[in-house]
């Protein structure tokens, strides 16, 4: 088959397009025939040679795919060939085909595109996990979302509004902040003219910035509040005011998906097409998709990624 391979550490021109062998499901994983991958920033910083695969895990990029199921290993139940289907992975999507656990394997929601569902388990594994299963956040409650644009943004802003939340997040342009108001967010905060800490105080934060943002972020905390840091953009090491933790008896959370066990993932995904894909099969919540490109272009979907003035999801199709 074809996969992208990272020539070295570096650039966006060292993707290559190239052969490379076929995987082979082992027991208790479907082999997926890829209609679509999406682009993360972690596989930018796997490219950058920064966030390397778990042990195990293919070599490409790509954390997310749809497809068709092309064969079963053994013990897989539940699943038959050529069922169209989405899953998350720990690598290997930037491929043709991929082999996966078949516990991180969800069907392609009622309405949705095949390929567009590529951009779905990433974002919706993570704001699930995240901001419902460890932050908790409650049908009244106001989470803030940092980032409101991202792949990520864009699906936490739909789904806490579907679940009875009231939604602020930050964004860098106007343009951002009228297609996060169009997604159902209440509040959309510029965050190069204002501070989101003057439109709190928030009882959950999904924060991708990490310790740039630490303090207000502490700040902008309700009393009982959780802090839920999934990126480190911003940086890695912060003061933290622990004081101001325990007069608002809060929690900061660090958390990643990835090198998660797969017993943690298929708990994971359990919740996510138990309480989430209802919601998508409705219409409640929808992926947002900037723009494709084949995978062949995986470099021009990097470069794009990497300028950030895309609004959700950017795919790559076989």
């Amino acid at each position: 088959m074809h996969a992208i391979v990272i020539r070295e550490p570096g650039g966006a021109d060292v993707l290559e397009w190239t052969k490379v062998p076929d995987p082979r499901p082992e027991p208790g994983e479907v082999l997926i025939e890829v209609a679509a991958s999406a682009v993360n920033r972690a596989d930018v910083m796997q490219r950058q040679g920064f966030y390397p695969p778990p042990a195990g895990a293919p070599p490409y990029p790509g954390l997310e795919v749809s497809g068709r199921v092309a064969e079963l290993g053994a013990d897989v139940t539940g699943l038959t060939v050529g069922d169209e289907v989405c899953a998350l992975l720990a690598g290997g999507g930037y491929a043709e085909r991929v082999a996966v656990p078949a516990a991180q394997v969800l069907p392609v929601p009622r309405g949705v595109d095949v390929a567009a569902a590529a951009g779905l388990p990433e974002v919706a594994c993570t704001v699930w996990s995240n901001v419902f299963q460890l932050g908790g956040l409650r049908e009244g409650e106001t989470l803030l979302v940092h980032g409101g644009g991202s792949g990520i943004g864009t699906f936490a802003i739909q789904l806490a509004k579907a679940r009875g939340a009231r939604v602020v997040t930050t964004v860098g342009s106007a343009e951002k902040a009228a297609r996060c108001r169009e997604l159902g967010a209440d509040v959309a905060v510029n965050y190069r003219e204002d501070d989101f800490v003057d439109s709190g105080p928030y009882d959950v934060i999904l924060d991708l910035i990490g310790a740039k943002y630490l303090a207000r972020n502490v700040e902008a905390l309700a009393v009982g509040g959780r802090l839920m840091v999934i990126g480190l953009q911003g940086g890695a090491k912060a003061e933290l005011d622990i004081g101001k933790l325990l007069r608002k008896r809060a929690r900061v959370h660090a958390t990643s998906l990835r090198a998660r066990p797969l017993d943690e993932k298929a708990v994971i995904v359990a919740g996510v097409r138990e309480h989430v894909w209802p919601l998508l099969a409705s219409g409640e919540v929808r992926p947002v998709i900037d723009r494709s490109f084949p995978m062949a272009d995986a470099a021009r979907a990097h470069e794009l990624l990497e300028e950030s003035g895309h609004v959700g999801k950017i795919l790559l199709t076989v």
